[in-house]
């Protein structure tokens, strides 16, 4: 199962490992426990620190294994094979529980060993969901964190009855101790929120460390905000990275063709280059964590800015560059929210397996939408394409290909009405034929949202001018209306949403809060 190749760089990482780690199975049968056994035998071969023992400690099934330290459970559990995206979940829980130090801000540490209560945490996931394993791999170190945390990931492929149990139909979905905690388009810092929702004496002011004086804050960490990050350390200066995940939108992009010297990449690839390349410099990250609020600051007296994070932290900065990129749009129609997870979804590649023999739709007739279309028809029974306008705005060769397909219809100039669910799932879409004004019901089991992006822009308000759609208005430097506050990238008005343009505007905000800081010291 697991090539020379992968288990040779593997090897490389488990040279470092300081405490033997053993790696507990189930005992029983499943068709699938000899795969799982291979492939934990394999992985073990590679190092003297990893062992596997095959034991009955009456777990979810005989494709569950959790990791062992010193004779210790340390709270980590995985129900299925963990290749695929997963792969790197096991390595790092692996390799974290054998002493490699945690990738997590200090202040975000404090607030998990500060929880008293007893978690346990299941995580569904998909082997294709290119999301997934971020939110396995922060549970995974909160439950290193704290023994009164515990988490598992459950391969929902392999088990259908519990997906049909729980009606899941998205990833990941997130259960704490048995109750849906979390599910749909979600990240770690959605679930540190939730957490800091529920137990909000973990944060404590007064227990964080203050930083000082910081030339330049970024807040947002997508091309935009890495490239603005790293042109600022280069100038010699204090940095400060605030963002609720490295890679941004980017991170859920399959394919990459038009990054000028890098002919084919993925999100997943240039997000791990991006982190790479932060790490290479003198920056401070402060991830999983958001931005609640803004003080300007006044520039006559060389007062700073103050920014004060969802951790409770203030951090003071001459500067800011405003890089939080824009989310995906919702169509705002009765029935949608409601029903995120459980047939409502946002990411093809990450849910489209759930939908298997089924009818879906896709509600977008540009480049994101019909893109979504073929990739769905490749997995499912039937997709139709709902686009609002009389034409779709898709680039001509994707037009073609999906008019071509005898698994995609397209149905243009109708508008969305409602989500229709029955028992917890999604069984129909109401539109209505913008000509005629009839409403239409089509039945399906699935609705995938591509109608575009908003800015991440909301935590500005009173802060700086924005337009009506709540892009920030910059000028050709990038500043912002208000002196010394810079915007870059997907949430600024510059024209052109795409990766290389961000990359450069993150560059030029830098270079212009470097030339703000020089002219007002």
């Amino acid at each position: 199962m697991l090539s020379k190749d992968i288990l040779n760089a593997v090897k490389t990482y488990t040279q470092n490992m300081t405490n033997k780690v053993s790696l507990v199975l189930q005992t029983g049968e499943h068709e699938k426990r000899p795969e799982l056994k291979e492939f934990l035998t394999q992985l073990c071969s590679i190092s003297e620190n990893l062992i596997l023992v095959e034991r009955n400690d009456n777990l979810r099934s005989p494709i569950t294994f959790y990791l062992e330290v010193e004779d210790k459970n340390n709270g980590i559990y995985f129900s299925g094979i963990p290749s695929g995206h997963e792969f790197n979940s096991l390595i790092l829980a692996i390799l974290q529980s054998s002493g490699t130090a945690l990738k997590l801000d200090s202040t975000l540490t404090k607030m998990v060993r500060k929880i008293t209560e007893t978690l346990h945490f299941e995580v569904f996931i998909s082997l294709s969901c290119h999301n997934c394993p971020d939110v396995v791999q922060s549970l995974n170190q909160f439950a290193l964190l704290n023994n009164n945390i515990s988490t598992e990931m459950i391969d929902g492929g392999l088990y259908p009855d519990l997906i049909n149990e729980r009606n899941i139909q998205g990833v990941p979905s997130v259960y704490l101790n048995g109750k849906l905690f979390a599910n749909g388009k979600i990240d770690t810092a959605q679930l540190v929120d939730k957490l800091i929702e529920r137990f909000p004496y973990i944060i404590d002011s007064s227990d964080t460390e203050q930083l000082p004086l910081q030339d330049i804050t970024v807040i947002g960490a997508g091309p935009a905000g890495v490239a603005a990050a790293i042109y600022a350390a280069r100038k010699g200066l204090n940095v400060t990275m605030i963002a609720d995940r490295i890679g941004g939108q980017v991170k859920d992009t399959v394919g990459i063709e038009n990054l000028i010297s890098v002919p084919k990449t993925t999100g997943t690839e240039l997000t791990g280059n991006m982190q790479a390349h932060l790490n290479d410099y003198d920056i401070t990250i402060k991830e999983f964590l958001r931005v609640d609020k803004i003080e300007k600051g006044y520039p006559e007296s060389n007062a700073p800015k103050k920014l004060h994070l969802s951790s409770g932290e203030v951090i003071e900065s001459k500067t800011i560059i405003i890089a939080t990129g824009a989310k995906w749009r919702e169509l705002g129609i009765p029935g949608e929210k409601e029903n995120i997870g459980s047939g409502v979804a946002y990411c093809p590649h990450c849910d489209g397996p759930f939908f298997k023999g089924k009818d879906v739709a896709v509600v977008g007739g540009g480049n994101s939408g019909i893109e979504a279309a073929l990739d769905l028809a490749g997995m499912v029974n039937h997709v139709t394409v709902f686009e609002f306008l009389p034409q779709l705005k898709a680039d001509q060769v994707l037009v073609e290909k999906a008019e071509a397909h005898d698994r995609i219809t397209i149905i243009k100039n109708v508008a969305t009405k409602e989500v229709i669910a029955e028992k917890g799932k999604v069984v129909a879409l109401a539109y209505e034929d913008r000509a005629s004004g009839e409403v239409k019901q089509q039945h399906l089991s699935g609705i995938f949202v591509q109608i575009g992006l908003l800015p991440n822009s909301n935590f500005l308000n009173g802060v700086v001018e924005r337009t009506p759609q709540g892009e920030v208005i910059i000028d050709e430097r990038c500043q912002t209306t208000e002196p010394g506050i810079f915007a870059a990238g997907d949430v600024s008005t510059v024209p052109y949403k795409q990766i290389v343009i961000a990359m450069g505007e993150g560059a030029k905000a830098s270079l212009s809060a470097f030339d703000y800081i020089i002219r007002e010291s």
